[in-house]
């Protein structure tokens, strides 16, 4: 185990349990939050805290960080006394935020600049799989960087691997998300189907999912949307919509066409713009619900 001095910037649904993960293995953990409460949470388990971006960078030897979108990302390692302005030649940067590409390669730029390393390597598995330390890390950057945390990323992870170059990991991640995204949208219409046809929505699930039409989103949304549980946004339509809106970028860029891509981020906009931005990711089947004049839903047992 390394004896480095380990920072960890965004205590959020992920960052938090990703933290305790390393503090439990032992790491030399400082933190650095806006959110006092989760702050104080860690520090009584015995992380250090640090008041401010500066501190937490200048203090540590290695920083990582989970963020909840572009803007904060690009502030917390971009801004004038953000981590990079504070990082120091053999610093190693890492950010398991889903961004876009272009805002990787700025940091690795601006890292190099300063003799540091810099490793985009985002996450996938959701809250749970952050609990459980079996995360997807799919990271980016200088493989020496990598060769370097591949055992913090252990402790936080189940798969883990290096992608690559600068950017592939974040492209990997998005790709991911892609999928996501289109596997909701089609896991929302498929039990919609079911359930305006007169189908038990609980039946559809149960033999859909053990049948070709599996998938793991289906197995992820359907419970949702036949409880309704929506408000236990552990994945809200916001943050999805973001991630399809990365994902029109880089295919624009690169000249792939995405046509059910194309479909999915039109359905999560209208989801956010209805109102449904805060509610889990399945809760873009309220639209089509709406269209059809039916709910899917549990049935009475009555």
């Amino acid at each position: 185990m390394t004896n480095k001095k380990i920072g960890f910037i965004g205590l959020g649904r992920m960052g938090l349990p990703m933290s305790y993960n390393l503090l439990n293995a032992g790491y030399d953990l400082t933190v650095h939050n806006r959110s006092q409460p989760k702050v104080q949470e860690i520090a009584a388990k015995g992380a250090t805290v640090a008041a401010s971006t500066a501190e937490i960078t200048r203090e540590c030897d290695i920083l990582l960080a989970c963020l909840p979108d572009i803007a904060t990302s690009e502030e917390i390692f971009l801004g004038e006394d953000g981590v990079i302005a504070n990082a120091r030649a053999g610093h190693i940067l890492v950010d398991h935020s889903t961004v876009g590409i272009s805002t990787s390669k700025a940091c690795a730029e601006a890292a190099e600049a300063k003799g540091a390393m810099f490793l985009d390597a985002p996450i996938s598995g959701g809250t749970e799989r952050a609990e459980n330390a079996t995360l997807v890390i799919m990271a980016g950057g200088p493989k020496e960087a990598y060769d370097s945390v591949s055992e913090i990323f252990d402790t936080m992870g189940g798969t883990v691997r290096h992608t690559g170059p600068t950017g592939t990991g974040t492209t990997v991640k998005l790709v991911n998300q892609l999928l996501v995204g289109i596997h909701s949208l089609a896991a929302a219409e498929a039990m919609l189907m079911g359930a305006k046809s007169g189908a038990d929505p609980a039946l559809v699930y149960e033999l859909v999912s053990s049948g070709w039409g599996q998938s793991f989103m289906l197995d992820r949304n359907a419970p949702v949307m036949i409880d309704q549980t929506y408000e236990d946004a552990r994945a809200p339509v916001r943050l999805i919509l973001k991630d399809l809106g990365l994902i029109q970028e880089l295919a624009q860029s690169i000249g792939t066409p995405i046509p059910a891509g194309d479909v999915a981020y039109a359905a999560f906009t209208k989801a956010a713009e209805a109102g449904l931005g805060e509610l889990d990711v399945p809760a873009v089947v309220k639209l089509l619900e709406k269209e059809a004049g039916v709910e899917v839903k549990r049935k009475s047992s009555a």
